[in-house]
């Protein structure tokens, strides 16, 4: 099936030392962009050199040693070129919300880049999968497009096989209705980015590593912690060291900069 599209779709996936988004860093990334326009999509696929160890299990999962990225650029040297090449696309992944796209805000954030998703709609095919067949990519691959995944974990065939996925699902589910927690009945598996990325992402939370959130009255809250459910307003009010032990600690450069726009403008610009 072919993507309806108003600009283009960036599918991506990284490999990477290790699990944890901010101190773990990428050692291959596969991009496959798909253009409104049509025709073949554009892949892109590098190795790189980490600048850190691999994790035993990362090597394991992924059959990248430290050998293979020796010789491989630094992140730096390829960031430009890798946000070039994704350029204004909306993006799509598979666990994309929860890792992709964290860990390579991180890297871009590291080399000075302000990689911004804000404008960007973000189409993460797990949490399709998982909301109406819940299983894992290989899996997901058999079941949808009928066939055997090839090159588990390589960086570049897991993003085709993402690609592949989607597109299977939008054959299977476009006619088929997707009941909520409040029994309310839609068909939100459309050949529609605007729909999917509705249907994917929560609408309540502000950042992808979810930290923080919207309450009931619309107003940033915490996720986590001693201060989960409060406003963020508040507790800087009351407690300003808060700000700043966020500001020091390991959290992400999204976290980072909507508390730092809170405490600017709402704490001390009153």
């Amino acid at each position: 099936m072919q993507f309806k599209l108003e600009r283009d779709l960036c599918f991506f996936d990284v490999e990477a030392t290790g699990l944890h988004v901010i101190r773990d860093r990428i050692i291959q990334i596969g991009l496959v962009k798909y253009l409104p326009s049509g025709g073949e999509p554009l892949e892109y696929s590098t190795y790189v050199n980490p600048g850190i160890p691999i994790s035993e299990e990362a090597m394991r999962i992924t059959g990248i040693t430290p050998d293979i990225v020796r010789n491989e650029p630094a992140f730096k040297q390829v960031a430009q070129e890798i946000l070039d090449f994704i350029g204004d696309a909306d993006l799509s992944g598979y666990n994309c919300n929860r890792f992709d796209i964290p860990i390579l805000m991180e890297e871009f954030a590291r080399v000075g880049i302000d990689f911004s998703i804000d404008q960007r709609r973000i189409i993460d095919v797990q949490r399709i999968f998982y909301r109406m067949e819940p299983r894992s990519l290989k899996a997901a691959h058999i079941y949808y497009c009928g066939e055997k995944m090839e090159n588990a974990h390589d960086a570049l065939a897991d993003v085709r096989a993402t690609a592949a996925v989607l597109s299977g699902q939008l054959e299977r589910y476009q006619e088929t209705d997707y009941e909520d927690d409040n029994g309310v009945l839609s068909r939100p598996v459309q050949n529609d980015m605007q729909v999917l990325h509705d249907f994917t992402n929560d609408a309540h939370m502000l950042d992808v590593t979810q930290r923080l959130k919207y309450n009931g009255e619309g107003e940033v809250v915490f996720n986590f912690g001693k201060y989960s459910g409060r406003k963020v307003v508040d507790v800087f009010r009351e407690e300003p060291d808060y700000h700043h032990w966020i500001m020091k600690k390991e959290f992400s450069v999204q976290v980072k900069k909507i508390v730092n726009r809170i405490y600017e403008e709402e704490v001390k610009g009153k």
